[in-house]
Formats: structure tokens, sequence, C-alpha cells
């Protein structure tokens, strides 16, 4: 089998702001302390990084920020979807302007096409810009969800090269294994269920998790990686608090507040987000404990 285009674990970057404003400084911060983490790749402006929240402005400049703090050291695949098939085109087109390595492409959200509609979707990409694509299938947040039929069809085009799944559904995973090819990038957006995701053929995750503890989190994925299955399932079994803490209060609040705590950023989100309640803040600093960051 080849070799994957994009493997390993790749975490999905806050985004910081200080005063109401992206707090540059703290962004670029948080990317070199991933990549001396280990991780195997950067996704700036997705949902953990409130790209809903940001102007246009400011989603291409944290782009910026992140191709030119990485420097080509690892992969940078930063979230470029919108419900919008135009307005998806041109963030993929700035990617590439830029320098980006391939484009994370959510399914449209509240408009909720048909199958047919989400191939049109993706090939429209697609057919107008030469830079690799990750669909992203999250019908948790979209209210749609892109079948492995549909999936198969867009595996024929040179552009879209994988998926982040975000359903928690693995059979689905080794289905769409066989249907799409041995080509087909497939990362986990589920860091609570990437072991068994991995497991079922897939080549790595793009975590949250991996924002406050990237050396942990970098280790564990090495192993599933090389097929050190035991010592993968003890590296799981340290984190599994810590994923799912990060999910007690609306994402990534816990997680904003898990790098205000080791004094990494401020904990600052963007409205409707708000700081997380203090249940979750304590199931986050037990979550951060158990897996050795604090």
């Amino acid at each position: 089998m080849s070799e994957p285009l994009f493997r390993g674990v790749l975490p999905a970057l806050v985004t910081p702001f200080r005063n109401g404003a992206v707090d540059e400084d703290a962004f670029v911060s948080l990317v070199e302390r991933q990549i001396a983490g280990g991780v195997h790749g950067l996704i700036p402006v997705g949902t953990t990084g409130e790209a809903s929240t940001l102007s246009h402005e400011e989603h291409r400049r944290v782009m910026d920020l992140c191709v030119t703090a990485a420097r080509g050291r690892v992969p940078v695949i930063p979230g470029a979807g919108s419900n919008s098939t135009d307005e998806a085109i041109e963030l993929v087109r700035y990617a590439k302007t830029i320098g980006c390595d391939a484009a994370l492409v959510v399914t449209p959200y509240y408009n909720r096409p048909s199958q047919e509609g989400l191939y049109a979707h993706y090939k429209a990409i697609n057919d107008a810009v030469q830079l690799p694509v990750l669909v992203y299938n999250v019908p948790g947040r979209t209210g749609v969800d892109i079948s492995n039929a549909t999936l198969a069809r867009l595996a024929k085009l040179p552009n879209i090269v994988g998926i982040k799944d975000a359903t928690g559904d693995l059979p689905r995973a080794s289905l769409q294994r066989l249907e799409c090819g041995e080509d087909w990038v497939m990362l986990s957006g589920n860091d609570d269920s990437a072991l068994g995701y991995m497991a079922h053929g897939g080549h790595g995750c793009i975590s949250v998790t991996c924002n406050v503890a990237p050396e942990q989190v970098s280790a564990f994925y090495n192993d599933a990686l090389a097929g050190r299955w035991q010592e993968a399932l003890y590296a799981q079994d340290r984190l599994i608090r810590l994923h799912k803490a990060l999910f007690a209060d609306a994402s990534p609040s816990p997680t904003k507040f898990a790098l205000s705590h080791l004094g990494l950023c401020d904990e600052a989100g963007r409205l409707p987000v708000v700081p997380c309640s203090d249940a979750a803040r304590a199931e986050v600093l037990a979550g951060m404990r158990e897996a050795g960051v604090i």
C-alpha cells in the first residue's frame, strides 16, 4: 500500500484572542509549541479555531500567520469551507496562493444539500483550484451527512484526496476505505474514538486535545502508526478523560481554559461561545493531571 498524503496527528488549532482581536503573538507561540511537540501537520481556522466568528480578513490573516510560522516544517491545512460554493472556492484559492499544502472543506451547513448537491459542491472546488482538499464530514454540526457512495465518486477526482470524519461511526470507516481506495486519506475528527478509527484503517486524527497535550498525543499516534497497539492503548487510557473534558462545555472554551491555565493564551472566545463553567474547569484540570500535562 502507498503512504497516505497526510497522516498522524494534526491539531485543530485554537485562535487566541486578546481585547477582542486575534492575539497574533500567542497564535505563533502555539504553533511553535505544537511543532516542538512532534505533530504531523497543522489545521488553523477550523471549527476549534472559531472560524465561524472570524471576519474574512481575520480568517486569511490566521492562515498567513500559520504558514509563515510553520516555515514548511509540517503541512498546513486550513479550514476553507463555506455553505456558499463560491466563497469556499475563494478560500481554497487563497490557501493555495499563500502556500498551504491542502484545504479542509466542511460540508455546506444550514442549506443541507442533497448528495448530488454535495458532489457538485466539491467538484466545483476540485475544478477551480489545483490544491488537495479534505472533505470534513461533521453532521452533528452541519445538519448534513455525506455518504460513502458520494465520497467514492469524489475520490475519483484528482484534488479530492480524503476526509476528516467526525461521525464517530467506526464501521463506516472500513467500508469507506474499501470504496474509496488505498490512496484515500482517512483522518478521524474525534479524539475519543481515534484509536478504533485507526484500527479500522484510518491514518490519523485532526485533534482538539493536541492543543493542550501535543507531546502526549503525538506519542500516541506514533505508537498507533507503528502498530504498537498495546502502547497506544495505554496512552489512550491516560488521555481519555482529557478528550472528554474538552467537550464538557461549548468547544473551544474548555480547551482555551486549559491553555490559559498553562499560561499560553487568554481563555477568551468570541460570542456566542462564553468561558466554560466551573464544573467543566474541574473536569479539564482532572484530565490534564491524568494525561501528565500538569
